[in-house]
This record gives C-alpha cells, sequence and structure tokens, in this order.
C-alpha cells in the first residue's frame, strides 16, 4: 500500500486501484506483524465485514471517510468490544460506541481494533499497561509516549489511516511527536467525550492522530458534531484563518527546558526556522504563567478528580492496578476540599495573564517534549521523567486551549516535534499554520528511515537580519524608519561579550555607537530585524557619519548586521558601556 493517507485511498478507489476490502485486509495483516504490543483487541475480518458491508452502495463522494481505516484508544467504547482502559478487571462491553466514534463510522470510517495505554488514561510514557509496554515506532529502546502510546504507534506504523487517543495532559501530542505524526488536541468539549471513560471529565479531550494536517482536519470536521448528551460538550465558532503577517511566541530562552537533550534544542530552534520561512514572525513571549498553571494540574486538586472517575474500582479492586497508577490517583484523597477552590482561584488568575499574553501573537509555539526517554530510564525514575514530558503540555486544557502537534525533523534515534498552541475555538486555524509548516519541512510523515538531523537554519531568503541597540529599537524616536521599510522583528538578544557604547548625538537625536573592543568591551542588549535586501540597501544609504553597517557578533556566536560607529565616537560622546543596555540610559 502506498499511502494510507485519506486523499491518496479515495484516489484510488476512485480510479479503481483498490477496493476497500483489499484496504482493510492489509492493514490488519499488517497489524498481526507489526508491533503486537500497540494492541489490546483487534477486530477479526468477520467483525470488520460488518462495517464494510454497510457501505455498499456508497462513494468517497456521499461518505467523506469512505473506506478510511482507523483504530481506537481502549478508553473509548466501540459496540460490542471490550472497553478496558488497560485494566482487564475493568473490562465492560458497551452496547453503544462513543458519540465521537459514531460519527465517523457514519462517515463511512472503518474500525480496525482498540489500542493499548497508560492505565487509566495516567502517563506520559506508554510504559503502564498490563498489556505490555509500548515501544517506539522508530526505536523500541524508546518510550512511545502515551496514554495514547498504541493509537500513535498503530498509525506510524502503517496499520491505519488515523486513531482517536485522549488527551487530558499531553496524551494526544507526546505520542505524536515521538512517532512522526500530526496530533490534534481540539478545544475542549469540540468532539464528544460521551462513551469515554474519564480521566479528569472537566478537562478531558477526544484527540486525533493523523498522517498529515489534511487528514486530521477531514477528521476533525466529521468529529465536531455537537453532542447534547455531554455536559461539557459546546458549540463553537472557529476564528478566521490566518492570510499573511501572522505572529507566533516562542518562550524566552531561560523558559526552555531540554533535560540535556541537545539534539531536541537544535531540532526546535531549527524549526522555528521553518515557521519563518512558513510566513510567521517571531516575537519572544513570557511562558511563566503557562508554566505556573501547568504546576497545578499534578500538585494540585485535579489529581482527586482522577479518583473520581475510577478511584471507587480501585480501592475495590487494589491488585488489578499497576502500583504507580494506583498511588497516583488514589493520592487525591490526601487533598482538602477548600483546596481545590484556592487551586481554581489560583488557575483563573494564571489564565487572565496567559490569555494577555495569548492576544499579543497569533499562536504560542514551544517543544512538544523536551527530551525523549529510553524504557528503560523512564523504568527507573517513572515519576520525574513523566513529570519532564509534561512540561509543555500540562497547562493546556486547565487554560482552555486548543493544539497541535508537529513533527518537524528527525533525530539519529526519534523524531522531535513542536505545538502550536491557539484559544479555544482556533482548532481550523492551528490546522492551516500546521500544513503551511508540513510544506516547509518536507518531513516525511509516519515510520520513515531515520538519520542524523544536522542543524542547518531555513534561509530566509532574499533577507538580512539587521542588529540595532539605540535609536532605532522599539518605541525609540528612528524606529519608524524599519517600520516603513517592513522589516520584521526577529528576536531580543545581546551582542557577544566584546563591545563598548557611547552615547552622541547628531541631527538633534541621541544616538548611542559600538566599538568593538574585545578586551575591554561587555555585552549590549540589541533587537534583530529581518528587511529584503532591497529595503536593507535603503535604509544603510541613509545611515550618517560617523556610523556605518558592519558585522556584530551576537551572545552564542552568530553574526549579523549591525551599526559599528567609527573610533572618533569615543571623543565626541560618553562611554555607556557599563549600563549594557540604550533603554537605561535614554529612559
Amino acid at each position: 500500500m502506498k499511502s494510507l493517507q485519506i486523499s491518496a485511498l479515495h484516489k484510488a478507489y476512485t480510479r479503481g486501484d483498490a477496493t476497500v476490502e483489499s484496504v482493510i485486509d492489509f492493514c490488519l495483516k499488517r497489524a498481526d506483524e507489526i508491533a503486537p504490543e500497540a494492541w489490546i483487541r483487534k477486530l477479526t475480518a468477520d467483525e470488520v465485514s460488518t462495517y464494510i458491508q454497510a457501505l455498499e452502495g456508497e462513494s468517497p463522494e456521499s461518505k467523506p471517510l469512505y473506506g478510511i481505516p482507523f483504530v481506537i484508544k481502549d478508553n473509548i467504547d466501540l459496540a460490542g468490544i471490550p472497553t478496558t482502559a488497560a485494566c482487564p478487571d475493568y473490562e465492560f462491553v458497551p452496547e453503544q460506541s462513543a458519540y465521537v466514534v459514531e460519527q465517523l463510522i457514519n462517515a463511512g470510517a472503518i474500525p480496525l481494533g482498540k489500542t493499548n495505554m497508560d492505565q487509566f488514561a495516567t502517563g506520559l510514557v506508554g510504559t503502564r499497561s498490563p498489556y505490555g509496554a509500548c515501544p517506539n515506532s522508530f526505536d523500541p529502546a524508546y518510550v512511545s509516549g502515551g496514554s495514547s502510546s498504541g493509537s500513535a504507534v498503530a498509525v506510524a506504523d502503517g496499520c491505519a489511516s488515523f486513531s482517536l487517543g485522549t488527551d487530558t495532559a499531553g496524551s494526544g501530542r507526546v505520542p505524536a511527536a515521538f512517532n512522526n505524526l500530526i496530533g490534534l488536541k481540539p478545544s475542549k468539549g469540540a468532539l464528544s467525550c460521551s462513551g469515554v471513560v474519564p480521566a479528569c471529565k472537566s478537562l478531558d479531550c477526544v484527540s486525533i492522530f493523523a498522517l498529515d494536517a489534511a487528514d486530521a482536519q477531514t477528521v476533525f470536521k466529521v468529529a465536531a458534531h455537537f453532542d447534547p448528551s455531554d455536559g461539557y460538550a459546546r458549540k463553537l465558532d472557529q476564528a478566521p484563518l490566518i492570510s499573511s503577517g501572522w505572529k507566533f511566541g516562542v518562550p524566552k530562552k531561560e523558559q526552555l527546558k531540554f533535560f540535556g537533550n541537545e539534539a531536541y534544542r537544535t531540532a526546535f530552534y531549527q524549526s522555528v526556522d521553518m515557521l519563518e520561512e512558513a510566513g510567521g514572525i517571531k516575537v519572544e513571549v513570557d511562558f511563566q504563567p503557562f508554566l505556573d498553571a501547568a504546576n497545578l494540574l499534578y500538585s494540585g486538586p485535579w489529581v482527586n478528580e482522577r479518583y473520581a472517575a475510577v478511584g471507587a474500582f480501585i480501592e475495590s479492586n487494589p491488585e488489578a492496578v499497576l502500583e504507580i497508577t494506583r498511588k497516583i490517583i488514589l493520592s487525591g484523597l490526601e487533598i482538602p476540599a477548600p483546596k481545590v477552590f484556592e487551586a481554581m482561584y489560583q488557575l483563573q488568575a494564571y489564565k487572565r495573564i496567559a490569555d494577555d499574553v495569548m492576544r499579543s501573537v497569533d499562536m504560542i509555539v514551544t517543544p512538544t517534549a523536551g527530551t525523549c526517554y529510553t524504557r528503560d530510564a523512564v523504568n527507573a525514575d517513572p515519576v520525574q521523567l513523566n513529570t519532564n514530558l509534561g512540561y509543555y503540555t500540562n497547562y493546556m486544557n486547565l487554560l482552555d486551549y486548543a493544539a497541535i502537534a508537529v513533527p518537524t525533523a528527525m533525530t539519529s534515534t526519534v523524531p522531535f516535534g513542536i505545538t502550536l498552541v491557539s484559544f479555544a475555538g482556533h482548532d481550523l486555524k492551528l490546522l492551516q499554520l500546521a500544513d503551511r509548516l508540513q510544506q516547509v519541512s518536507g518531513l516525511n510523515v509516519g515510520k520513515t528511515e531515520k538519520g542524523p538531523m544536522p542543524y542547518q537554519p531555513v534561509p530566509a531568503r532574499g533577507t538580512v537580519d539587521l542588529a540595532v541597540c539605540g535609536a532605532h529599537l522599539n518605541g525609540y524616536p528612528l524606529h519608524h524608519q524599519l517600520e516603513e521599510l517592513g522589516a520584521a522583528f526577529v528576536e531580543s538578544t545581546e551582542t557577544a561579550n566584546a563591545y563598548r557604547m557611547y552615547a552622541f548625538e547628531t541631527g538633534g537625536v541621541a544616538k548611542p555607537g559600538l566599538i568593538h573592543d574585545p578586551e575591554n568591551g561587555g555585552r549590549i542588549y540589541v533587537e534583530i530585524y529581518r528587511l529584503t535586501f532591497k529595503n536593507f540597501g535603503k535604509f544603510v544609504s541613509a545611515i550618517p557619519a560617523p556610523l556605518g553597517i558592519g558585522k556584530v557578533k551576537l551572545r552564542g556566536g552568530t553574526e549579523v548586521c549591525g551599526f559599528i560607529a567609527e573610533p572618533e565616537v569615543s571623543t565626541l560622546g560618553k562611554e555607556i558601556t557599563d549600563l549594557g543596555d540604550w533603554r537605561k540610559f535614554a529612559g
């Protein structure tokens, strides 16, 4: 089978190159051959045939998911097939499929089975299951990510076109990153949770794993059908799509964590380059309120909500549950009721601040996970390493945001991806930007040939980066010159520890002059702006002596164009090197 992407299968069906029967037979056989740990219950050929027969007389024109194979995380009901939530003693057989599953089947999709998961959706690692630890699809020594481990691996390994997971704290995004997939965590309430074993009912989302953003959007549009029987379901108007000049926020460098994984650090900055290549404008944002909210998820009362879901079962059947799962869920009993309300008040305060940050950009981008661990490492330190994997994901549902995980790079071991985040109701906008990013990255989807991932920044075609340190800074008298030339803000940073700065005046405007002096210099605050070659030439032609443009070395060693003064400024002006920042001098 060349491709299980929805558009490819529909073309094959329309041309007569494949039949639904042949595709489903291929997928079932592949499921038998690859990653047995990804499955809890595969459907038999006879069970699947019922769904195939229901498509008689239909076509891709009449049903948007006609003949498309998919799999279901085993905390989501499929009629007549046991639901276990990865706990055999919890098993029950639902008479009716989950609401979201019904929508997909009615649109022509064909379920192939139920997939493995971290027990009761408690974990981000994919190792917490009595049905076996689900290995990473690229390197079995590494974790697949959880809790929707099997749903991700089944799609990555070519057993299905898409899958359903759930996402409370990152379970629909972390496995996507580790297995080179799109992972859409929709807005809360956009997809019904009726027929889903809850983890934290007020936070849970059904998520979608797909091979590309277009497929994720097709599935989302089918699945996002309002369910009046779900008390948390809601009708959401979708935000307008992006046209041009969109901004993406990147956390401050000191707020980014990669837990010692330099390959992931490099891949993240490569991904930021790709977003700029896709037309985005990078803006540094304060990520602290998001991190503060994230800390509430497991240090606060929402652990107690997990007890509300399955705690009574665990207390009645303690030996039926894995020790780590039991310990986490029962710990909720230790939280007194007043602490619940205190945490809710604190969350509202964080959300007010975080929403202000989010409104300053069209989206925020972070790594989906700061690193990926081996299964042996997770087994040796299961709690802390699991916590590390949620660093960029735990805040999402608490703050009521939508997100999409997008694969962007391969390392020498496992894939890397980033997450795009915005307000609830911005799902289609995020899918649009994810599609642009995939076009720029050119990365194959699912399980591909691995190779080392050298850092090769995507070049900004026909542009020049310019460092400014004084009157051209944002908010200062000459900044308008950059705006008039269409300059795009890139980042705030510092020079290398090698420059002296002098304040002097020309044309009635106070300006700084930088002189390169490795022996006596210091670090100077600069802002980087990107101009086209043509507009850069216009800008340079208007610079008066004793200033000129040369190469300025930045912290970290990168060189960009920037203002360099003639030595005579040391006699014309006052040295302010010790301030390190023109804004401290000019106010």
